[in-house]
């Protein structure tokens, strides 16, 4: 009697080969997370590519630049990493190229939350550098929307319940269908960040 072949085996995750980190509104390349991930990543990974840019205040150039930053990386061997703001784009690169992707507190409304915040701006590490925000970047946030998440297995959400900058119920119901880790307490900045990385490495497949 012939048995049956054994199913295939199946293939192993690509190793992850670049790694883009996106930061949140008034933040950048100089966040603690931004840091640490750079930090972690020329420990463990030196042979990643990490790019973190400084994104521009328009939405609309930020993703242009992103696009162009990462138009020759493979789609099957990159992964995200967004941070609030960061986290709502970050949503918007993983539509496009449907890589796996980490977000940390996501922004899910930024165009109604930010209407409140027209005008002259400071970063948040350096209170010298004041950008503007504009009213018309509020539309560009607006063009920016995801909708419906295409592959919601391949996004991973750390949510803190103990956010006071955004509401951790409509990030969790955004996010349906995703992996969710909820935090019950922690804050909009993760300051426990280190206690999740380990899990967000293996996730990303890093």
């Amino acid at each position: 009697m012939t048995l049956p072949s054994p199913p295939p085996e199946a293939p192993a995750p690509a190793r992850r080969t670049h790694l883009l980190y996106l930061h949140g509104f008034r933040s950048s390349p100089r966040s603690a997370k931004a840091r640490r991930m750079a930090e972690w990543t020329a420990t463990h990974r030196p042979d990643l590519v990490f790019a973190c840019p400084q994104l521009p205040p328009s939405p609309r150039e930020a993703m242009a630049l992103v696009d162009a930053l990462i138009r020759d990386w493979p789609r099957d061997t990159m992964a995200v990493m967004g941070s609030s703001l960061g986290g709502f784009y970050a949503t918007w690169v993983a539509q496009r190229t449907g890589a796996r992707t980490a977000l940390l507190n996501p922004a899910v409304n930024p165009a109604r939350d930010l209407a409140n915040h027209i005008g002259e701006q400071t970063c948040w590490q350096n209170p010298d550098e004041h950008f503007f925000f504009r009213s018309e970047f509020v539309d560009e946030l607006r063009e920016l929307d995801a909708g419906t998440l295409a592959h919601p297995e391949r996004l991973m959400a750390v949510i803190a319940k103990g956010d006071e900058v955004l509401d951790w119920r409509e990030m969790h119901a955004r996010y349906q269908g995703c992996r969710i880790k909820l935090l019950e307490g922690s804050d909009h900045g993760l300051a426990d960040f280190d206690d999740h990385l380990d899990e967000l490495a293996e996730f990303l497949g890093l």
